[in-house]
């Protein structure tokens, strides 16, 4: 595999979503935080600091999925579909590293909206002299992030054998399945059938536990409800590992494909 490749190709998804102006986003973010800023005292004038915290990071997650979802699941599949893929492959890239760079450069997008939107955020905070621990929203902000990867691995996976409506409605029930995975796993326990426990242990293993990720409610309460350092490295890792295996079974998938 040669990474010289992998970040050309990269860098070319970036600066594609340069040109589809995603990166837009960004000023939609700030203008429906100025009018959350707004409207929210008038609705709730007692709990509005956590009201807007928690919409502010709510916001910013809904607003990484939707690009994750929509331009992940499509990457993959509108090069096949275009038959531009032909021209790529016939040149000395590997199909793994296609893969790869597709992954990366979406990454790479979804790093810079976070970033930037974490900023937006948090001078939001300050000029509304709302109490919170910064650390606790970055810490937050870094697992939105790895969330919206493994998510991006799993819209790539979905892209490289289905359409691109199929696999968007793939994609988004593994997220909100994901979410509720130890709540699933919850259920089958206190169902009393064996058959449905183990129904719902396999959906928990297979299934990516996203609520791992998930660190929105523990960045409102403040550092002090996060978990562990331990746990922190733990969950990353957990991210990190099953982003890898699903980018492998993508690749091994879109090696078996006839163009």
């Amino acid at each position: 595999m040669n990474f010289e490749r992998i970040f050309v190709i990269a860098r070319n998804v970036f600066y594609e979503a340069v040109r589809d102006r995603i990166l837009y986003i960004i000023g939609f973010y700030a203008l429906i935080l100025a009018v959350a800023m707004r409207l929210i005292p008038e609705f709730a004038a007692t709990t509005e600091g956590k009201i807007f915290l928690d919409f502010g990071i709510g916001a910013m997650s809904i607003i990484g999925l939707i690009v994750t979802i929509f331009v992940g699941t499509g990457m993959v599949n509108k090069e096949i579909e275009k038959r531009t893929v032909l021209v790529l492959i016939a040149k000395p890239i590997s199909r793994s590293e296609f893969i790869t760079g597709k992954y990366l450069g979406l990454s790479a997008v979804l790093a810079v909206l976070i970033a930037i939107m974490t900023v937006i955020y948090l001078v939001f905070l300050q000029f509304a002299n709302i109490s919170y621990s910064p650390a606790s929203i970055l810490i937050a902000a870094i697992f939105l992030f790895l969330q919206l990867t493994l998510l991006t691995a799993v819209a790539i996976t979905f892209g490289v054998f289905t359409s691109s409506l199929l696999a968007i409605i793939l994609t988004l029930a593994i997220y909100l399945i994901g979410n509720i995975s130890p709540d699933l796993l919850q259920f089958g326990r206190l169902s009393n059938s064996p058959a449905v426990e183990r129904f719902t242990q396999g959906l928990y293993l297979i299934l990516p536990d996203l609520s791992r990720l998930d660190l929105k409610n523990d960045a409102i309460y403040g550092l002090q409800a996060l978990p562990d350092a331990a746990t922190l490295t733990m969950n990353a890792g957990y991210g990190l590992l099953y982003s890898a295996m699903l980018l492998a079974i993508a690749i091994l998938i879109f090696s078996q494909r006839e163009f």
